[in-house]
């Protein structure tokens, strides 16, 4: 199965009810809101969808209520990633059944002293083995402490199903190098929206970026300035993007996106607990940084 990883992909929300429960309807709007926004796909259950706030039913609930929603034409990955390989293998299976194309596997973190690069190696290359969907590689070191250095992705490309990586730091010397060792058809993706112009300079092949969620249209603009080499642009674009990209992932996470996806007129909603929900200064700051970015003065606080 070859997928389509260029351009914009969506890490998407999961929304909730006031009750708290999974907010099924919210979700199929959404999918619906982003479907003709001219991104490549989405990632469910990825870190900003709460996947580890979830049981398992309730994963599998977001997985076909998704994908129902999503058309054939756009990528559908679903996250994964348990702390022990024999767990990420069978929830593997369990994405898959449900409809996942791909698998976005975080590292294993929990005894993060054991989590050494050889460990990352056999981990992956056991999961990709069983797995019966293509593996995406997931380096998150702001929420697991634990990094897929250059030359560990360079020996899992070698795996026929690794197919790329999502690297969520903001270190574009190292993305640089992985790219250069990893094979010409390994897709390296940047999950960080504060460098998405400077990843794409230095070859990532797209994004999968939370803030997208809250502004396709200008994610989009900076990946088809990149194309085109048009440089100043793109960097005016990015320096738009920046400081929404920061807010609403490093500053005030998952509470603050869904307080963004409220402003714009998607189902945002509640995050679960001990996640907390936007504060009042931090939606109003939210808001003024939407209105600075995508020109929406309906966003609201």
């Amino acid at each position: 199965m070859r997928l389509n990883l260029h351009g914009l992909l969506l890490p998407i929300t999961t929304p909730f009810t006031e009750a708290g429960d999974i907010h099924a309807d919210g979700l199929t709007k959404n999918l619906a809101g982003w479907n003709d926004t001219g991104i490549t796909g989405y990632v469910i259950l990825g870190s900003t969808g709460e996947r580890v706030n979830l049981d398992e039913r309730e994963y599998l609930q977001v997985i076909e209520t998704a994908r129902r929603a999503v058309p054939e034409t756009l990528t559908f990955i679903v996250g994964a990633g348990q702390q022990s390989t024999r767990g990420t293998i069978a929830e593997i299976e369990r994405a898959a059944k449900a409809g996942a194309e791909a698998v976005l596997v975080i590292t294993p973190h929990y005894y993060r002293s054991a989590i050494t690069q050889a460990a990352l190696i056999d981990h992956y290359s056991a999961i990709a083995d069983a797995a019966n969907v293509p593996v995406i590689l997931y380096s998150m070191p702001d929420l697991t402490g634990i990094k897929i250095e250059p030359e560990t992705a360079a020996r899992l490309s070698e795996h026929e199903n690794i197919i790329g990586m999502k690297d969520s730091s903001n270190d574009i010397a190292q993305l640089r190098e992985t790219i250069q060792l990893c094979r010409s058809d390994f897709a390296v993706m940047i999950g960080n929206g504060t460098v998405f112009a400077d990843a794409l300079r230095a070859g990532a092949r797209g994004g999968i970026l939370a803030v997208g969620c809250a502004a396709p249209k200008l994610c989009l603009e900076i990946y088809r300035a990149v194309q085109a080499r048009e440089n100043d642009r793109a960097s005016e674009l990015q320096n738009r993007l920046t400081p929404l990209a920061r807010a609403v992932t490093k500053t005030y996470g998952i509470g603050g996106l869904k307080a963004a996806l409220d402003m714009v007129g998607y189902v945002g909603g509640a995050v679960r607990a001990p996640l907390k929900p936007a504060s009042a200064e931090a939606r109003a700051e939210i808001a003024q940084l939407l209105r600075e970015a995508t020109n929406v003065s309906e966003a609201r606080a």
